[in-house]
């Protein structure tokens, strides 16, 4: 299995997963033109795509549907409830319960309701029917439930949120209104509480993991990078650790192997 970030953040995310044949786009935070040229410069065709799941309808995870599907006919899924509540229900789009399980050629996608401020979000946990190797992509977390942590575990890659620091939200130029949103139980997860997570969740499976939808009003990838590290430490963990960027692609991670292996994450 193959993972590359395309992208992540406030300003779009979009995660392609590949087995064998099989790629699948976790999200479409962008528009064709940017989905377009990070691909190719990655040797990955968007006419590739074999389908692509949508974990919410907020613009940073949905905005490029309707025009990527029009240009390259991609296969759209999303929730029910996402599909309802957004623009996604004038496009052709398959309809599922979050905590359904979709199989597509040689992969199988496991979803995960997760806490959010949208309409039925969800993360997922990917799994290649071939060789059995695991990635999460969990983001847009407002805090850690059950569902959270299932997703989470007995992965050998996983793709997490590290939103924000909390000093520096707090002390930062967003209004009251919008820190508090933030920081709620349907907001994001923090840099210190993500690491809580992985480091509690954390099982000898795990290889690497890739920090995503980073602030770029309230976080820095090193201080995201620095809390992870003090955490994940203590574990024993001794994998591949770094964060996702804005405005370029990070990887391939070569998930599945005694060591990971990746092209272009670096700290």
């Amino acid at each position: 299995m193959k993972v590359w970030v395309l992208g992540s953040g406030s300003r779009g995310n979009a995660v392609v997963v590949e087995s064998g044949e099989c790629r699948v786009l976790i999200d479409v935070g962008f528009g064709p033109r940017t989905l377009s040229k990070r691909m190719k410069a990655l040797g990955l065709d968007p006419r590739s795509i074999e389908a692509c799941i949508i974990t919410h309808e907020h613009s940073d995870h949905a905005r490029g549907a309707a025009r990527a599907q029009k240009r390259w006919n991609w296969p759209l899924f999303a929730t029910t409830g996402t599909v309802m509540n957004s623009k996604l229900s004038k496009l052709n789009v398959t309809t599922f319960k979050a905590g359904a399980t979709l199989s597509f050629s040689d992969i199988e996608v496991e979803t995960f309701r997760t806490p959010h401020d949208a309409s039925e979000p969800i993360g997922v946990a990917v799994t290649a029917k071939s060789t059995g190797a695991r990635a999460a992509v969990c983001m847009d977390l407002g805090m850690v439930t059950e569902s959270v942590r299932r997703m989470v575990q007995d992965v050998d890659l996983l793709v997490i949120e590290s939103n924000h620091d909390e000093e520096m939200l707090k002390n930062g130029p967003y209004p009251p209104w919008l820190q508090a949103r933030i920081a709620s139980s349907v907001g994001h997860l923090s840099n210190r509480d993500c690491a809580d997570l992985v480091s509690e969740t954390m099982t000898p499976r795990l290889r690497t993991v890739v920090l995503a939808h980073l602030s770029e009003e309230n976080n820095t990838p090193r201080l995201a990078f620095e809390t992870m590290k003090d955490s994940v430490k203590r574990t024993g963990f001794r994998g591949l650790l770094g964060p996702a960027l804005q405005d370029s692609a990070v990887g391939p991670f070569t998930v599945g192997l005694t060591q990971p292996r990746q092209l272009s994450l670096e700290l």
